[in-house]
Formats: structure tokens, sequence, C-alpha cells
């Protein structure tokens, strides 16, 4: 007996020995190609850094890099708009950071950026007060601290945003890629088969959903603390104001306060009806990324209750009160009728799609889709297009100008009056017999444009002269009018059929 559990017991764990050994060569190529591979990285990079220089001079900031071909580089100190820094856990563990000095330009074909990586941390400290110190305009400087802090409990917004979706799609997908490769994806269609045996199709698609979205809830908070933990908002001397934030990454990003041109509060439609909004900042020399982007360059506060992301704007805008919390002006009906038939026709086209095919294959299944479909679907598209008509704003507050629009992702842009530097008005034939405009603000800031959308025409005329007198005035003809009825303006055209003007 006892000789049976010996052989028993032995014999996997000689088999099991000798297949160790036999793999022993296989390991041992595997390990020195992996060694000879991080050997070559090391050696290039320290090759790299020592023939790497930088200097900053009273004028210039200047870099001189490269092995084989040489690259000497230089940023007018004047130009210099942005430092930011940057250090992943290996340069943080070795107290290093990546330094990052921008002039905010983005002009194709000119290198607007000098990276220096790394250097110590205090270098890189010292690096970004130095070429950032500028007297501030207008006694600036005297107002400065942190504006605003991490509050644990925004945490509670992460799983609110489009993220949450997106990561569930992308965990779904990674399980069934991962299966394909180890050749057990049909292994893993039937145990799902087997789990919710018994259930209708209906219960199984809602029961996968509510996984997916619970795996992408996780996801979506786990993505929240990397990026926002130690999250500060600050004011430096100087008129500079900071972002710093990440909890493995660390991430200080740098705005200088002359290139702000205004606020925008994004409210998509998870944190709207949580009651909570973001804050990016306007400004030139911002990189553009996804609109839902929750950790862009431009980003002031995460997701946050909407009455901080007004105070915060009030305070980075140097405003008693925020202009993004203004009353604005409704646009006409006729806005909402026109969004109201685009939801109509974007939401029957699909099932019309169904029931046509349905009629032609004479298959029942898909003539109740295409039903189904139209049932679900349009009283939906009609409810978020009211939706977006009530989002439709515009105004004017003392210095600035501004424009509300958007359902799934509201957006209220306060742009500095000053800082509007064009005109477009866009006219559709559908538009002119409504009798509506759409106005967008150009600018070098930010998206470059910021449109009032279907505005009155006389009205949205007279909101762009007033907003900026005498940028689109001399564009404008005034029209006859009975006596004792004002007359309105509208604009200047070179045919019957000009659908689009410019100004400025």
């Amino acid at each position: 007996m006892t000789g049976g559990v010996v052989t028993a017991v032995g014999v996997p764990i000689t088999l099991s020995f000798q297949g160790w050994v036999a793999m022993g060569p296989v390991i041992a190529w595997a390990v020195g190609l992996s060694l000879l591979v991080i050997g070559c990285g090391v050696g290039i990079d320290a090759l790299r850094l020592r023939h790497s220089r930088y200097r900053v001079g009273p004028e210039r900031a200047e870099l001189r890099s490269g092995i084989l071909f040489v690259k000497h580089r230089s940023l007018s100190r004047e130009r210099i708009r942005s430092v930011d820094l940057v250090a992943h856990p290996l340069l943080r563990l070795l107290g290093l950071v990546e330094v990052r000095i921008g002039t905010g330009e983005q002009s194709a074909g000119q290198e607007a950026t000098l990276e220096l990586r790394p250097v110590r941390r205090a270098e890189g400290e010292r690096l970004r007060h130095e070429l950032l110190s500028r007297a501030a305009p207008g006694g600036a400087s005297e107002v400065e601290g942190t504006i605003a802090s991490l509050d644990p409990r925004w945490i509670r917004y992460a799983p609110l945003s489009f993220v949450t979706s997106a990561l569930a799609a992308a965990a779904g997908g990674a399980v069934m890629q991962v299966s394909e490769w180890f050749g057990v994806q049909e292994d893993v269609i039937e145990w799902v088969g087997d789990v919710f045996r018994g259930m209708s199709v209906t219960g199984v698609v809602l029961a996968l959903i509510a996984i997916g979205l619970a795996a992408g809830s996780v996801g979506a908070l786990g993505l929240w603390i990397e990026m926002w933990w130690n999250y500060r908002l600050e004011r430096e001397p100087g008129g500079t104001l900071r972002v710093r934030r990440g909890l493995l990454t660390t991430r200080s990003v740098s705005l200088e306060e002359a290139r702000l041109r205004g606020v925008d509060v994004v409210e998509p439609l998870g944190l709207r009806l949580s009651g909570a909004a973001r804050l990016d900042a306007v400004a030139t020399g911002l990189s553009r990324r996804d609109e839902e982007d929750q950790a862009g360059p431009s980003t002031l506060l995460p997701a946050a209750p909407r009455r901080l992301a007004d105070e915060v704007a009030a305070q980075v805008l140097r405003e008693p009160v925020t202009p993004t919390a203004v009353r604005l002006a409704p646009h006409p009906r006729a806005a909402r009728a026109r969004r109201i038939r685009w939801a109509v026709s974007a939401s029957l086209a699909p099932a019309l799609v169904l029931l046509l095919l349905g009629a032609l294959l004479d298959v029942r299944v898909l003539m109740c889709l295409g039903a189904g479909t139209a049932v679900l679907l349009v009283p939906v598209s009609v409810a978020l297009a009211c939706d977006a008509y009530r989002s439709l704003g515009h105004a004017i507050d003392a210095d600035y100008l501004v424009v509300r629009s958007g359902t799934l992702r509201r957006s209220t842009v306060a742009l500095r009056r000053g800082g509007v530097i064009g005109w477009t008005v866009k006219q559709s034939v559908l538009q002119r017999r409504a009798g509506l405009v759409t106005l967008s603000a150009t600018t070098a800031a930010g998206a470059q444009a910021y449109a009032a959308y279907d505005v009155g025409e006389a009205e949205g005329l007279e909101f762009a002269e007033r907003a900026v007198p005498g940028l689109l005035g001399p564009f404008l003809v005034r029209g006859p009018s009975p006596e004792g009825v004002r007359g309105t303006a509208r604009p200047a055209t070179t045919g019957p059929h000009s659908p689009r003007h410019t100004s400025g």
C-alpha cells in the first residue's frame, strides 16, 4: 500500500521534473534573450542621456540630443507658456520626472515642445518656476493659493460617465479574444449557456449587460483613482494655474492665465442627472482630445457637484459670480421642431429597414424586430430631442458671451468677448424657411469655434453685434420696416442661395 502511494506521487513528480529538464534550454534561451533586450534598451538610454544636454539662458531654452544624428532645438523664453511634469512609478521611485516645455502653439511642421527626460524632481520644479515666473498683469499675483482639492466623495460620479460602458464592452471583447487565443471560446459560450439555462433571451441579455456594467463600473473607479488621486488646483505667483494629480503616474500641468479665454462646464447625461459637472479651460495652445476624455490637459476640475464647478469657474476667471450660471435666453420653438423631426427620422430609419427586409424576405421575426425598434426608439429619441431643445441658450454677461447646447453631452461655454476674432453665420435652406441661423464665435482657443445653434435670425445677429460691436455690423443689411415697427437685420448675401457668411 505504501509502495503504491509512493509510486502514485513519485511518477508525476518525476515526469514533471523531466519536463522541466527538457524545457531547460528553451527557458534559458528565453531568459537570455529577455536580458539581452533589456540590456540593449538600458544601453541605448544611457547613450542618449550621455549625449543630451540642455541649457536655460536669459533669452532661450535649448536642448541638444541625438547619438548618430544630433538635433539642436531652442525656444524663446518669451514664447514658453507651459512647463508640465510627469513621472511614472519607476521615475517616482528614482526621484526623477519628465519635463515638457511648450509654447502653446500647434502649427503643423513646427516642434513647439522640448522634452527633458528624465531630470531630478528638484531640478524639474526649479525649471518650472524659473521658466514660468513672470510679473502677473494687474496685480494678479496678489491672489494665489489652492482653488480646489480632492474630495473623496467625488468618486461616486466615476461610474456615471460613458467610460463605464466603453470599459464594459472592452471587458466582454477581451474575454472572447483571450478565450479564442487559448481555443476555448466555444467552451466559454457553452458555460454561459449552462449558467443562464432556463432564462428567456431577454433575461440573458439583461443579465449580461448588468454584469458588463458592473465590471465597467469597477474599471471606471480604478481609472478615476489613478487619474485624480491627490488632485489639487492652485494659482501660483505670476498668474499661473497648476493642476496636480495622479496615484501611480503623477502629473503636473501648468496653464498661464494670459492664455485663458474662458471656461467650459461639461455635463454628460449621467453626470447631469446626478447634479454634477466637469470644468475645462478654454485656452490657447492646449491640445484637443476626445470630448469625453476625463483627464485631458484642459481639465481643471473632475466630475464634481455643479455648484462647486460654478464656484471654481468664478475663481479661475477672477469673477465674483460665474458667467456659466447666468440666465440664458431660450431659442425659438422652431428649433424644437427641427430636433424632433431629426430624432423621429433617425429612430424610424432602422425600423423601416427591418420592416422592409421582413416583408421582402417574408421573415416574421424581422418585422417584429422592426416594430419593436420603432416602439422603443421613437419615444426615447423624442424625449432626447426635447431635452436638447431645453439645453439651448445664449446670453451676454459683462465681459463674457455664454452659449449652451447638447443633451448626451451638454456644454456651457463662457467665452471672453475680447477673445472672439470672428463670426461664422450658417443658414441652411430649412433654417431659412424657419427663420433660424447658427452663429459660431471664432477664437484662437479651445475648439476654435463655439456655436449658438438655431437662434432666431434677427435675435442671433443682434446678439453677435452686441457681443463684439463692429465685428459683424459691416456685413449686415438693415431691412425696411413699416412706421412704428423696428427694422430687422439680416446678413448681406451675394445671391438668393448663399448659405454661409463669415466675418473676422
